[in-house]
């Protein structure tokens, strides 16, 4: 199995646990309901691939994190009355392409409240994002149409790969290219640079700010980070939405708003890299963008690995040990 695959299978059990350990524990105090859907299946069908040990280890992870979450979220378990149903769900992959990370919501409709959740097993990947000949990063990230020199730019270069893709019948290797971070990532990673800054430009608040809404998070969740023998809990509370009481009880801990920047200081590269562009905004956020080919065998597109380098100071972190 590929580590895309791993991955998967290992995220969506996690999902699952965490799901599972919500309805177990607040059952017991609200009227729950799991809604039944396509991304429940998938998740309860991975999570069932491990044996009972490990299946143990999911469990008790998302043990360790769900009560934290039910002490610093009243609402969780506390309901106005009977018809204040908490509903659990597990969203389909198709919501984080606008921008939606959550993995795992908690909704009480009669109370407009909801919570998410963002289940990652021992990786802190923010996004996996493609570029190529189709797609306008501009218009589906910020909502800024990227220009016709940026496609003029790539155009060639992922018209030339479709060519060996399509003449080799779909066997010719990027390593068959020699040094392809020189002759492909460079040249596409050029163009990107230039083509944000050139977006950046003409609104520089509001492309700061949608940038990294889009990729850390357009509404506000916890993200829960399941280690070897820890749990990492973090606040990403970017709205206010986040850590509300329930009339007079409070939550337990304090999760404090996290300021979205105003401002990107400096897009270039990692030092001594071919294949990674780091963004230093205000605020203290800070992402890298490696660009890689998803497959051995060459295709017309490439794949954005996006990670948080830094946040801001006031974003809650709180790791949990477990055994």
């Amino acid at each position: 199995m590929n580590k895309n695959s791993t991955q998967m299978l290992t995220g969506k059990a996690f999902e699952y646990a965490i799901l599972k350990e919500f309805q177990e524990k607040l059952e017991r105090n609200t009227n729950v309901e799991v809604v039944q859907n396509n991304a429940l299946t998938t998740a309860k069908e991975c999570f069932n691939t491990f044996d009972n040990e490990e299946q143990g280890r999911y469990l008790l992870t998302a043990s360790f994190a769900v009560n934290f979450l039910i002490d610093i979220e009243p609402r969780l378990s506390n309901d106005i009355n009977e018809k204040d149903i908490l509903q659990l769900e597990i969203l389909t992959d198709y919501h984080g392409q606008s921008g939606d990370v959550r993995d795992v919501l908690a909704i009480r409709l009669v109370q407009k409240w909801e919570i998410g959740v963002s289940a990652k097993n021992n990786h802190r990947a923010v996004k996996h994002s493609r570029l190529s000949n189709d797609i306008d990063f501009g218009e589906k990230w910020i909502g800024i149409q990227s220009s016709k020199t940026y496609f003029d730019e790539i155009e060639p270069i992922f018209t030339h790969l479709k060519e060996m893709q399509k003449e080799s019948n779909h066997t010719k290797t990027w390593k068959s290219l020699g040094d392809y971070h020189s002759t492909v990532y460079v040249p596409i990673l050029n163009a990107f640079k230039k083509e944000l800054k050139k977006i950046y430009n003409t609104n520089p608040s509001h492309v700061a700010r949608q940038l990294v809404e889009y990729l850390v998070g357009k509404k506000d969740f916890y993200k829960v980070i399941k280690g070897k023998n820890t749990v990492e809990i973090q606040a990403y509370n970017l709205h206010g939405t986040l850590n509300l009481p329930f009339d007079s009880i409070t939550p337990k801990f304090n999760t404090p708003r996290v300021n979205l920047p105003s401002e990107i200081i400096d897009i270039s590269y990692k030092e001594n890299s071919k294949t990674t562009l780091i963004v230093k905004f205000n605020c203290g956020w800070e992402l890298s963008f490696r660009i890689h080919n998803a497959s051995s065998r060459i295709e017309p597109s490439l794949k954005f690995d996006i990670n948080l380098l830094s946040a801001p100071n006031s974003l809650f972190i709180n790791k949990l040990s477990i055994f």
